[in-house]
């Protein structure tokens, strides 16, 4: 009799380690058996409210003036004590229309395109209207980003540089998931079209990952993390939390009524 509750206690065991690395492991489905899937690199498309500079170059200096914003100072740090000076450079905030105001050459739209669209944009703006021979026209991101929260290691919001950032790389900027997140029902909340859509991605699975709309993340993507039941159960059990009295005599008279319960099961 003892023999067979030790086997079954052993085998509950492994169960239970199995069952937590299926749990962890992401892209499960890649060790046998995987073909591989294509996925399109996609660009981030501008929208209302976003901000790019844009810099212009060109042989004559005297004309690159005419069209950059200036450099602006700026203060870092949170208080008058720590806090330094500092300059960045002024950008294109993009108006509810999709529109920005470029020195000389006035309104141009530049919502729904890419950045190389813009550059191109501007480019063609400038030759056009006699303005720029053979200019150079580079578009950089400045307040695009993606928030990252829950059961992860650094949640906050992170700046979005460049094109073609995955779901994968915003956790990654985040420090990882957790032990205790859940990797089967990580959520993606997007607006598309003046509506709230909610992706859910299984990272355990590549196939899933690698097919979702939200592969690619947008500019002012929510990524969560949803904590798995052992993170949820640390928090609160039955309402009590885990620093409580209640909650420690509640695990004490548990392990009393299982030690007592294989105690008679032995006799």
């Amino acid at each position: 009799m003892k023999n067979s509750i030790v086997s079954v206690l052993c085998a509950a065991v492994v169960f239970a380690a199995c069952s937590s690395v299926n749990q962890v492991s992401y892209l499960q489905d890649t060790e046998s058996d995987y073909h591989p899937i294509r996925t399109e690199q996609l660009a981030l498309r501008l929208a209302p409210g976003d901000e790019v500079s844009i810099v212009v170059t060109c042989k004559d200096p005297t004309l690159t003036s005419l069209f950059n914003l200036p450099y602006i100072s700026q203060m870092i740090g949170s208080n008058s004590q720590t806090s330094s000076s500092g300059q960045r450079m002024s950008g294109y905030l993009i108006d509810s229309e999709g529109f920005i105001d470029f020195p000389v050459a006035g309104k141009i739209k530049i919502a729904g395109h890419t950045r190389e669209e813009v550059s191109e944009i501007v480019k063609n703006v400038l030759q056009d209207r006699n303005l720029v021979k053979d200019p150079v026209v580079t578009v950089e991101y400045m307040n695009l980003g993606v928030s990252v929260m829950g059961e992860v290691a650094r949640p906050g919001r992170f700046a979005l540089g460049q094109d073609g950032l995955t779901v994968l790389d915003a956790l990654a900027m985040a420090g990882d998931l957790t032990i205790t997140g859940k990797r089967e029902n990580v959520k993606v909340v997007r607006e598309e079209n003046g509506e709230r859509k909610v992706y859910v991605l299984d990272l355990t699975r590549a196939e899933d990952v690698f097919r979702s709309p939200a592969f690619y993340v947008r500019q002012n993507d929510l990524v969560y993390v949803e904590p798995n039941r052992m993170r949820a159960r640390q928090s609160t059990v039955n309402g009590n939390n885990v620093l409580s009295a209640s909650f420690w005599v509640s695990i004490a008279s548990l392990t009393a009524t299982i030690t007592a319960l294989v105690a008679s099961l032995v006799r």
